[in-house]
């Protein structure tokens, strides 16, 4: 039994100054008066510190010096997983952006294995791509852009949301019976790389697609005349938005609008890329060489290339930015996410029999701690 005193901890709902937090093993216990405290194993005194439900990521390309696409192998997740509790990921969907059939099905077949042993930091799969709309790729790789076809569909369908939990596709060109055979199985359907009209988005957000990947991003724009997929994200209340708040990929009044609009459907993600956590300066994504440089991630024809973005990071621009609460904040790195995934008894908050991962930082963002299942790390 581990019990965490002298810290303000930050639930779904609630901020407490007055309550030690007791784990054990790799489960929260309570929360209790912090004159109370029972006997325990260890104590230890967090000074002050903010203590938070572990962050987490759906939208992870790499960190750490490695790319989940270059090496789709158990120490990728491990170096990825490692480096994200340096910055208070607890839990993330490794990301493969698009890429071949035989490396997807690779990654299947990987996670399927790597989630016996560790269910609690990677939570599954995001495929984003390759069945993506070519005039809005990005980065990505043109050349294995392609419209759904069954055959990779039913491989995802029958992988299910243990082992894929999300996929990014341009809904206008995928059927509403292939939309359908995804979300019937629990996966989360994300419209993303898409040049979709105002209608088509709305028509297949009835048929079961309830999330955007990278909001504002790589997506048909609102306009007076052709509000296009933004406008039917904002006009759908149930849609979820995931949205990158580095400053780079969208403007901070943006953000702003777009909470205004969302609230607890707007998600904080990354979109990392290799040089999080290392000194790197370039990288390979989609084929291209990206320049890591003032930073943002970008291509030798400027196009951005993911980022380089910590959530921590994220939720400091949220509040210093663009003047979202901080409880507010943490809730989009953390709950809603863990809401959209279906995740959200065990997941996403501070409460008896939740999973012990926790963020542990100071009024300045700067990281002091972390738990990861029940384990301590200090990070000073």
């Amino acid at each position: 039994m581990l019990a965490l005193t002298n810290a303000t901890i930050y639930t779904s709902k609630d901020v407490f100054d007055d309550r030690a937090l007791l784990i054990d093993r790799d489960r929260i216990v309570d929360l209790v008066p912090a004159d109370a405290l029972p006997e325990v194993d260890a104590v230890i005194d967090l000074h002050g510190q903010i203590v938070a439900p572990g962050f987490i990521d759906l939208q992870l390309n790499g960190c750490g010096g490695v790319m989940f696409n270059d090496a789709i192998t158990v120490e990728t997740l491990d170096i990825m997983h490692q480096t994200n509790l340096k910055s208070g990921t607890t839990s993330f969907l490794p990301t493969l952006i698009t890429t071949s059939d035989e490396e997807i099905k690779a990654a299947i077949d990987l996670i399927k294995i790597y989630r016996k042993t560790h269910s609690a930091s990677v939570l599954g799969l995001h495929l984003e791509g390759p069945f993506l709309n070519p005039k809005r790729k990005g980065i990505h790789n043109g050349n294995y852009i392609r419209a759904a076809d069954r055959i990779m569909l039913d491989i995802i369908a029958v992988a299910g949301k243990e082992v894929v939990r999300l996929v990014t596709l341009a809904p206008e060109l995928a059927a509403v019976e292939e939309i359908k055979l995804l979300t019937d199985r629990g996966i989360v359907v994300s419209a993303g790389h898409t040049d979709a009209t105002y209608e088509e988005a709305i028509d297949r957000f009835e048929a079961g697609v309830n999330m955007t990947t990278h909001l504002f991003n790589a997506m048909s724009p609102w306009q007076g005349r052709k509000p296009g997929m933004v406008g039917a994200v904002f006009d759908h209340p149930e849609v979820y938005a995931g949205i990158i708040a580095d400053g780079h990929h969208v403007h901070f009044a943006s953000i702003a609008l777009a909470h205004r609009l969302k609230q607890n459907k707007l998600i904080l993600v990354t979109d990392a890329t290799p040089p999080v956590g290392t000194d790197m300066t370039s990288f390979i994504i989609g084929g291209n060489e990206v320049f890591y440089r003032d930073g943002k991630c970008v291509s030798a024809d400027g196009t951005l290339g993911g980022s380089a973005l910590t959530m921590i990071e994220a939720i400091a621009n949220c509040v210093q930015h663009v003047r979202i609460p901080l409880a507010e904040a943490l809730r989009m790195a953390s709950t809603y996410p863990a809401q959209l995934l279906g995740l959200h008894h065990k997941l996403g908050d501070i409460a008896p029999g939740y999973v012990a991962n926790l963020a542990i930082f100071d009024r300045e963002f700067q990281m002091g701690g972390v738990v990861d299942r029940g384990w301590f790390y200090g990070l000073r």
